[in-house]
């Protein structure tokens, strides 16, 4: 192996996006996260995640929130400090592609209110489906991050993930990460990944990975050693299980090495000191189940993400058919390769773990299919890494044509007619976004602050939050 060049590793802070996501299913408020900005602004994080995923989405639908007032309080608090977010390709941050002016615009909106680096990915690897938000990103002056969503698989050798960074350094990303979604990236793998990327590409290389299995603090050790860039985590009361290693180890772990992030246990501790009491409150209400915070084996040994394992356990208690568990666990790769061989990330692992929940409970593989299985097989979705199972194809979609081109090409502009639906609601430029994403939930929502505005009396209001209660 070459030898890689030793420097400080670089350390992107999760824990007011993906890691309250993966353990308190995203309800941390904005409230619960602006007093202690201040202090995470004096770290020295590479970034720190603050929006994207399923935040958008849940501070409508749970909180009450508005996503993109909290974003700019970030913008207002950090002042030093980078701010990245998570980003569905296409998708934007819903679950149906969008039209190319839709996706422009998004992404003019979120670094006009303060992101800095967008994490970009496709639930198929489709580089197809990335390149209007890389080209948007790269327009409106942000930093295009594309992430390779990492699975296992006879498609998926090196050759594969080597192929894919040179054409996503080609179009233009400013960086690639590796984004490990069901922490499948065993150590030794990882050396041999870092490596082959960092022989392949010249832009800097990002590990995200989660705990569930067991093993990524320890395919961090062995990824920065082959010279990765930087690495995804967690502080320590919203870490392991099914978020990420925590930060506050990790830095200790390359204290005095080449490594050496040079951050301060001290203020690290007082940052941990404040969110402890948040992570002891979920514990107390049950909004964090203990079982998120161990180790799931399984993981490993079905390559099923834990936050999968947790909805189809869920299915099959509605349907009373709990005992079919391991059936379903065994069916999922089946349908994975059905559907050729698909990463396991929304939205594709919901629509994977669905339709093996149907073949089994139902006694027939795909006598019952889903309109998104209907989809994935009709080219809806992207190109995948291997042909569909013809067979079932023609099971689920009979004489349908499938798509072969990029699936947006087929959608046309919709940012007016969107506008125009939306009209009576909007108060700032961003609200077409928030309705366009989710337009029964953002309409709940615009009814709720209007609510607010008219008949709320101004005492009530939580004006130095911008929250009122609920």
């Amino acid at each position: 192996m070459a030898d890689v060049v030793k420097k400080p590793i670089k350390i992107t802070e999760t824990i007011l996006r993906d890691a309250h996501q993966s353990l308190i299913a995203t309800r941390m408020t904005t409230e619960q996260m602006l007093p202690i900005v201040d202090k995470m602004d004096k770290v020295g994080y590479h970034s720190v995640e603050c929006w994207g995923g399923a935040t958008f989405d849940a501070s409508l639908r749970f909180l009450k929130e508005d996503p993109w007032e909290r974003l700019r309080k970030f913008r207002d608090g950090f002042k030093n400090t980078k701010l990245q977010m998570l980003f569905r390709g296409q998708n934007i941050l819903g679950y149906r592609p969008y039209a190319d002016d839709v996706v422009e615009y998004f992404v003019q909106k979120s670094i006009a209110n303060g992101i800095d680096i967008i994490r970009i990915f496709d639930c198929m690897n489709d580089i197809r489906n990335l390149k209007t938000a890389v080209s948007a990103a790269n327009k409106e002056k942000g930093h295009a991050q594309v992430a390779l969503s990492y699975t296992l698989g006879d498609a998926y050798t090196l050759e594969y993930w080597t192929e894919m960074a040179k054409k996503i350094e080609d179009m233009g990303a400013n960086s690639i990460c590796i984004k490990d979604m069901a922490g499948l990236l065993l150590p030794y793998k990882a050396t041999e990944l870092v490596t082959a990327l960092k022989e392949t590409v010249d832009i800097p290389i990002q590990l995200h990975t989660h705990y569930t299995s067991g093993v990524a603090s320890m395919t961090y050790l062995k990824a920065v050693e082959a010279g990765v860039d930087v690495i995804d985590t967690a502080m320590s009361p919203f870490a392991l299980g099914t978020s990420q290693p925590a930060t506050e180890v990790m830095v200790e772990t390359f204290k005095g090495t080449p490594y050496d992030t040079g951050f301060d246990q001290k203020l690290l501790s007082e940052i941990a000191d404040y969110f402890r009491p948040i992570r002891d409150e979920a514990l107390d209400s049950g909004l964090l189940n203990p079982k998120n915070l161990g180790v799931n084996i399984k993981t490993l040994l079905y390559q099923v993400p834990g936050g999968m394992l947790s909805n189809l356990t869920s299915q099959l208690k509605e349907q009373g058919a709990e005992d079919k568990f391991y059936d379903v666990l065994e069916e999922v790769p089946r349908v994975r390769k059905d559907l050729g061989e698909c990463p396991l990330v929304t939205p594709s692992s919901q629509i994977v773990g669905t339709q093996a929940v149907f073949n089994v409970v139902l006694g027939e593989r795909y006598k019952m299919v889903t309109k998104e299985t209907k989809d994935v097989l009709s080219g809806k979705y992207g190109a995948t890494a291997k042909p569909f199972n013809k067979e079932v194809q023609k099971k689920c979609i009979g004489n349908t044509k499938p798509i072969t081109c990029r699936p947006a090409d087929l959608i046309p502009a919709e940012l007016d007619t969107l506008r125009g639906e939306m009209a009576q609601w909007s108060e700032q430029e961003e609200d077409v976004l928030t309705y366009a994403l989710f337009p029964q939930v953002a309409t709940e929502f615009f009814k709720y602050r209007e609510a607010q505005e008219t008949k709320v009396d101004p005492k009530m209001a939580d004006t130095k939050n911008g929250a009122y209660p609920v």
